[in-house]
């Protein structure tokens, strides 16, 4: 019987490991759909980046009290999965806290550091429940939440409470368990936490604790394994995503907008009388200007796409959501990973992408909302893991204006002020200077 349980265990653990991997691969053909940006300069700088926002979370403490109480779970999270190579290894084999006979002494402290970290986790994510659903907070109760985004933030907060409970409930019963010399349990761990717990099952059969601690044991790894290949389908993909999207992301001063190199390239023919504009070297006219979809976009925008963490901070700082315009940074993102996933169910079925009639302009995002944006940079300065909503936006309107011609009146009746008369106002070549009279 112990042969069968380590067989169904690792049957269990090969398929989720399975799934998971097949999923990852799934995320990386679809970021690998846009378009190619050199983002591997600078290594040493791009590492400290990644340092002090992905694993110090330096941008979490401008709102102190949910910045320690995030802080909180992500190192519990990071923590107490240690204690999963133990169980891992006790499934596999059919032992029984393995690593205690070894550790000795630090093996006490260490499930005790880890007891006292799920107690916070719980009191944290409570509290994280209590301002979602109970505190009027406007990030929280914003219409682009509306369905599953709303559900997958609870869901998520439901299995971290039902993990922590587990695993306390699990070292509960051990504790009776061992406090009784019964069979394998030996006198592992301490238990500051659990201890509490205990108590309830003390005048119970040892059997029917067996039976309880084995059945916390198996729900806790279960609940972790599911937990795994549900990150495929959350925003809490950026547990795994925020690591390389704040080392890939931008370098550059927020305000600096990237240039298109076919339009250099036609600037640079115009002002060169030596250079051949219709070579195949200097020929643009194969490029598109700007983005239409998720093709057009690069690969760090996908990436960003798959690791926004719909915390809504970005829209809550955005001054054109806060007016009452349309548009929601934290919609962009939501609305392009949309987009990529669509397109990847295509692949999927069809093996190629086949034409659906669909674009991410217009389909999902629209001009209203792109239009609405002033370019202040504050989705960007107030992003926690540094994605950059602006930049799919101001693709997406390099598209309507440079391919459709279809900006604002306002907008094509400056650049037509522009283009003749060198300047903003409506005013000839002659009478340039009377602007500053009105």
């Amino acid at each position: 019987m112990p042969y069968l349980s380590s067989i169904i265990f690792g049957a269990l653990l090969l398929l989720t490991i399975s799934l998971f991997v097949m999923n990852c691969k799934k995320i990386i053909r679809n970021i690998k759909l846009g378009k190619d940006i050199d983002r591997f300069n600078n290594k040493k700088v791009r590492f400290y980046k990644m340092l002090r926002l992905a694993f110090g979370q330096t941008k979490m403490i401008d709102k102190p009290v949910v910045g320690f109480l995030h802080l909180i779970v992500y190192i519990a999270f990071i923590l107490i999965n240690i204690e999963l190579i133990e169980i891992i290894i006790d499934g596999l084999t059919g032992s029984h806290r393995v690593f205690g006979p070894y550790l000795g002494v630090f093996y006490d402290y260490l499930i005790s550091f880890f007891e006292i970290l799920a107690f916070l986790v719980i009191i944290s994510v409570i509290i994280f429940l209590v301002r979602r659903n109970l505190m009027k907070i406007s990030r929280f109760i914003s219409n682009d939440l509306n369905g599953w985004p709303k559900s997958d933030g609870n869901y998520i907060l439901y299995i971290e409470l039902v993990l922590m409970f587990l695993f306390l409930n699990m070292n509960a019963t051990d504790q009776v368990l061992q406090n009784a010399n019964y069979l394998n349990y030996g006198s592992y761990g301490s238990f500051p936490i659990s201890s509490f717990i205990s108590p309830i099952y003390e005048n119970l059969d040892l059997d029917y604790v067996v039976f309880i601690e084995r059945t916390s044991w198996w729900l806790h790894i279960i609940g972790i394994l599911f937990f795994l290949n549900y990150l495929y389908y959350s925003k809490h993909l950026h547990i795994i995503l925020a690591f390389p999207n704040t080392y890939f992301s931008n370098l550059n001063s927020t305000g600096k907008f990237s240039n298109l190199k076919s339009v250099y390239k036609e600037v640079k023919a115009m002002l060169d009388p030596n250079i051949d504009p219709y070579s195949a070297e200097n020929s643009s006219q194969s490029e598109m200007f700007g983005a239409k979809d998720v093709f057009d976009l690069n690969w760090f925008q996908l990436l960003s796409a798959y690791t926004c963490t719909e915390c809504g901070r970005c829209s809550s700082e955005c001054p054109a959501n806060q007016t009452g315009k349309l548009l929601s940074p934290r919609s962009i993102m939501m609305k392009t990973r949309d987009r990529i996933e669509e397109v990847g169910k295509n692949l999927d079925k069809n093996k190629v992408f086949k034409d659906d009639g669909k674009n991410l302009l217009n389909d999902y995002i629209t001009k209203e909302e792109l239009w609405a944006c002033t370019t202040c940079n504050a989705c960007v300065e107030s992003c926690p893991i540094d994605i950059d909503p602006l930049s799919i936006i101001m693709d997406l309107r390099r598209y309507m204006v440079m391919e459709e011609s279809s900006a604002p009146t306002e907008i094509n009746n400056m650049m037509n002020n522009l283009e003749n008369n060198g300047a903003p106002w409506p005013y000839n070549q002659q009478d340039r200077l009377n602007w500053k009279n009105n």
